[in-house]
């Protein structure tokens, strides 16, 4: 018995020892700084949502669209939707764009022979009921807001450096009215809140492009080059292809040190339709045009290789996508502020949509190698991942359906 006090007072003078600089709470240091009997709370859980939401997602290497809804027994897929003409060779589902009415949703599929098609199915049973060829690999498309028009970029990735261009599908007999040439690469197809401008990035020449939907002609164009930044009328006069050609992973490739380029990978409107938002892959950072004067009015600090973005129906947050750097970045935009920056489960993030009562924004991730592709299902209003779903391989396009 004595030498059991002798062994437990040994280990208290130990633990005091050790604990030199903080208070001994038991057989805990606690650090000076904690105030005992009010220890730091515990950051509450993010509460389950009271509503069910669907999701579209495309698997680019596996030819299908994932249909999920979150609700308040949690987050699964409840269908999946084989898209493409070949089965032998993937026909490469981009683009994911619903409806104004909800009744349908749109996809690209970038391959094809000779060109990539736009797909129209019907949201209630995941049927397609329509479809039309377009051109060089077809990437972002949106509709405009009253529902008949649809704007899909022609993003040319295997082709030469050539000027591509944005084609203007009428939705409801999917026939292709025209195709606006713009600029190398076009990427990130957003159209405002008003459905009188639509906007895109020249990923290669550095350039964002605006098209005004009444005329079918590109109005003006912004150069985004650090240091170069200049807003002009009309279309641009040549392409340059003044970026590096990043072939190998639509914006996975870093920067040399120093270097300039923007190398725009997405154009968002405002919730008003009164600033336009760039995403600089290169730079890492996003561009923040007045639409109004063309001007731009400052620079805002992302993660690594920013690449898609989304704002939320009141005009309160800006969410990024950082492809090289495994994360989102939540951004106030008022103030410019990084509210947070919440890594993800897997690498290569791709999209980002928001649900219609700015709840919760939606985040698809590619995987790399034989890894699945994942939605990330991010909290707004706590700022945190409450759910994650696996689908298939390489998850790029990604819409609320409901």
């Amino acid at each position: 018995m004595i030498a059991w006090l002798h062994t437990a007072r040994a280990r208290v003078m130990a633990t005091r020892a050790r604990c030199m600089g903080s208070v001994l709470l038991g057989a805990t240091c606690i650090t000076s700084m904690t105030v005992v009997g009010q220890p730091h709370a515990a950051k509450p859980a993010a509460p389950a949502p009271e509503r069910t939401y669907t999701i579209a997602v495309a698997s680019e290497a596996t030819d299908e669209i994932s249909i999920i809804t979150f609700g308040p027994g949690g987050a699964a897929v409840q269908t999946k939707v084989p898209i493409g003409l070949s089965a032998t060779d993937p026909d490469g589902p981009h683009g994911v764009t619903v409806s104004p009415d909800q009744q349908f949703y749109y996809v690209s599929t970038a391959h094809g022979t000779p060109f990539g098609n736009f797909w129209k199915i019907r949201a209630s049973d995941n049927v397609i009921v329509g479809r039309v060829m377009l051109g060089n690999f077809p990437a972002t498309a949106q509709i405009t807001p009253e529902g008949h028009l649809a704007f899909v970029v022609n993003f040319n990735l295997h082709g030469d450096m050539v000027r591509s261009d944005v084609s203007v599908v009428g939705v409801d007999d999917m026939v292709e009215v025209t195709r606006v040439p713009t600029c190398i690469m076009p990427h990130g197809s957003r159209i405002n809140r008003q459905g009188t401008k639509h906007y895109s990035a020249c990923m290669m020449d550095d350039m964002l492009v605006e098209i005004d939907i009444a005329t079918f002609t590109v109005s003006r164009h912004f150069l985004l080059t650090k240091g170069k930044e200049m807003g002009m009328d009309g279309p641009p006069m040549t392409s340059s292809g003044g970026a590096a050609h990043d072939m190998s992973g639509h914006g996975m490739t870093a920067p040399a040190a120093g270097d300039p380029t923007c190398s725009p990978t997405w154009a968002q409107p405002s919730a008003d339709g009164s600033r336009i938002y760039v995403a600089c892959n290169k730079t890492s950072d996003i561009v923040e045009i007045d639409a109004g004067t063309w001007q731009m009015l400052r620079r805002v600090p992302t993660g690594n290789g920013v690449y898609n973005l989304a704002t939320t129906h009141d005009g309160t947050k800006l969410i990024a996508t950082n492809k090289r750097g495994q994360s989102v970045s939540i951004i106030e935009l008022p103030s410019g502020r990084e509210l947070a920056r919440i890594p993800t489960k897997r690498k290569v993030v791709h999209g980002a949509a928001v649900s219609a009562d700015d709840r919760y924004v939606f985040i698809s991730v590619e995987g790399i190698g034989s890894e699945p592709g994942t939605v990330e299902i991010i909290d707004l209003r706590t700022l945190t991942t409450v759910a994650t779903v696996d689908v298939g391989q390489m998850a790029g396009g990604i819409d609320v359906l409901r």
